[in-house]
């Protein structure tokens, strides 16, 4: 008998410089991939942060409204002139001239048609509901004066939120007015408002260089359209018919002439700007793009129109006491750093504001309202209970209809569908049907259940109909994932001791797969809770302002409110949508933590 030859061993190198070399160079792509998988993870946390942060930021305010607390006078002319006493009559009586009284009352000086207007815009239309639930509560309040807070208009509301930078700073000489009320000239025995004057200048100098640079931008657009104008010029002499080419040449010809002349307007303004900053000691008029100048003299505000060194001109908002000289210190120069036109409110408005603020009549206090009540095109009126409302019955709507129907369809597929073609066809579908665009589901909904069966527009009934089909192939398939966890032994012990093969199933099997089809169950209705493109579809995006009583009333759902205020132009919108999208994550974050709470609490382990 030979030898066999064996086959010779292979030699593992392992201390060469290049087995070393190979070592090291899987370490460094282990280490990159693992900064590449934490980069990714730290990426993904900072865009999270920086969405929700926002969110938060923009919403907070709406949490909370600015009330006017004041005295209101409850006459009976105005609400119950026949002193009947009676709820209906005293409803409809005309709360808003009481509270616009007690309002005017603060300032009594203000006599012009447009100084009230405007001193009424500061309260909301809403402002009399309050006052008008207690008197028809209480009416032995007729006739007496009562303290009632009085709801703020958004933009006075906006105000107070935001605000506006107000400097002040102390005088050093005497200040003499020339008057109590009207066009009033102050004169100071120090230049009192030079630096002010000095900042203006500044600021025209600024804008003189911003013009300067907006007709050099201009000058660029001649020159592009000139070459543009020399193209089609030397086209047109190849193709002197071409009417289109003479189209074009003509509409280029206008448009060198509009550059041209916005150039010259430019150029125009930027002199007579640079010329004023050159003559520091003429007087500079304010307009309402430059910050507003104001002084408070004698228990009063005059605000500036005509600034010199120690001279101004300006109009009274709040009336002097007397025309006495001011001493150093005790009267002010008071600064609106934002200027007019970049305010929702003017001057005389937030003089108003602050004076009322002085007295300590303006109070903050949690937007219950917004918890409480229905949609407003006010929005300081503007609450979430009937998108809540809303939300509640669609969702009651589809878990009614998805949950019993998705496990039976999961038990069947599962437990006693038999395995032929037609099944793998039906399993197929559903799978293919959880990746379906939601607004498919919006458009069969609109054709079968409004159009067809003809069922109520914009009701809880049609959305949970339409949201039960998106749902459903979700929790056929978690149901059915949760059947296969489930050890096939648990069945065949209830087989072994004589239990039917549907008892098996529905007292051995489906208790301990439960807690799997109920987290499938919440992550469907949470998916559900924030759709929005399939709601539209059936006419959910109406403008609903009673809160719904059932699944056929009119109402909308909570997506739907938050994409109806997003596309408000009003800024006071823009807080409460925010604050509609918190309230929103509220209830998805806590619909997946009772799905992991649920799949850690009653999970097993086989």
């Amino acid at each position: 008998m030979t030898d066999a030859a064996l086959p010779a061993l292979r030699s593992l190198d392992l201390v060469s410089d290049a087995a070393k070399a190979r070592v090291r160079a899987r370490y460094r792509a282990e280490a990159r991939f693992k900064l590449y998988g934490l980069t990714a993870i730290g990426l993904t946390a900072l865009f999270l942060v920086v969405v929700l942060s926002d969110i938060v930021i923009k919403g907070l305010p709406a949490f909370t409204q600015h009330r006017l607390l004041i005295d209101v006078t409850v006459d009976p002319a105005e609400i119950d002139p026949q002193r009947t006493r009676d709820p209906a009559v005293v409803r409809a009586g005309d709360f808003q001239a009481l509270t616009r009284a007690a309002l005017r009352a603060q300032f009594p000086e203000v006599r012009d048609r447009t100084g009230r207007r405007q001193l009424d815009g500061i309260l909301s239309s809403g402002a009399p509901d309050l006052l008008r639930d207690r008197v028809v509560e209480d009416p032995a309040l007729i006739g007496q004066t009562v303290k009632v807070p009085l709801l703020l208009s958004d933009d006075t509301d906006l105000y107070f939120k935001d605000g506006t930078r107000i400097e002040r700073r102390p005088s050093r000489g005497i200040a003499t007015p020339s008057g109590t009320t009207g066009e009033v000239t102050i004169q100071s025995t120090s230049n009192d408002f030079a630096p002010n004057l000095v900042t203006i200048k500044q600021a025209l100098s600024v804008r003189a260089r911003n013009e300067r640079r907006e007709a050099e931008r201009f000058r660029d657009f001649v020159r592009e359209a000139e070459v543009r104008k020399t193209t089609l010029e030397r086209t047109l002499a190849l193709a002197p018919s071409s009417a289109q080419v003479q189209a074009d040449l003509a509409a280029i010809t206008k448009d060198i002439e509009s550059y041209a002349q916005r150039v010259q307007e430019l150029t125009d303004q930027a002199a007579a700007l640079q010329a004023r900053f050159d003559t520091p000691a003429n007087e500079e008029p304010l307009d309402e793009t430059l910050p507003s100048l104001l002084v408070a003299i004698n228990g009063g505000m005059v605000r500036v129109a005509q600034l010199g060194n120690a001279k101004v001109t300006g109009t009274v908002l709040l009336p002097l006491q007397s025309t006495a000289d001011a001493a150093p210190g005790n009267w002010q120069i008071v600064s609106y750093m934002t200027p007019e036109a970049n305010r929702r409110v003017s001057d005389r408005e937030v003089t108003w504001l602050e004076r009322l603020k002085e007295r300590a009549l303006v109070e903050r206090v949690f937007n219950w309202a917004f918890f409480t009540s229905g949609d407003s095109r006010e929005p300081e009126l503007a609450g979430i209970r009937g998108a809540l409302i809303g939300s509640a019955l669609t969702l009651l709507v589809t878990l009614v209809l998805c949950l019993p129907i998705g496990v039976a369809a999961a038990i069947y597929l599962e437990e006693f569908a038999p395995k032929n073609w037609l099944t793998e066809i039906i399993e197929v579908n559903i799978n293919n049907l959880a990746a379906v665009p939601s607004i498919v589901f919006g458009l069969l909904g609109l054709a079968m259940f409004l159009n067809f069966f003809a069922l109520p527009r914009s009701a809880p009934l049609v959305g949970g109909l339409v949201l039960a089909l998106l749902v459903l192939p979700t929790i056929i398939i978690a149901s059915r994932a949760a059947f296969k966890a489930v050890p096939p032994s648990i069945k065949e012990a209830a087989l072994g001791v004589g239990a039917s093969h549907q008892q098996a199933i529905f007292h051995h099997v489906l208790p301990l797969a439960m807690p799997g089809v109920m987290t499938g169950t919440i992550i469907g209705m949470a998916h559900a809770l924030g759709e929005t493109a399939p709601l539209l579809m059936i006419g959910m995006v109406a403008f609903i302002v009673e809160v719904p009583s059932g699944i056929t009333d009119a109402a909308t759902v909570l997506p739907v409110q938050i994409y109806l205020w997003s596309d408000l132009p009003e800024i006071a919108f823009q807080s409460k949508t925010a604050a509609a999208i918190m309230v929103l994550l509220v209830f998805l974050f806590v619909m997946n933590g009772a799905a992991i709470f649920l799949r850690r609490r009653f999970e097993r382990r086989w």
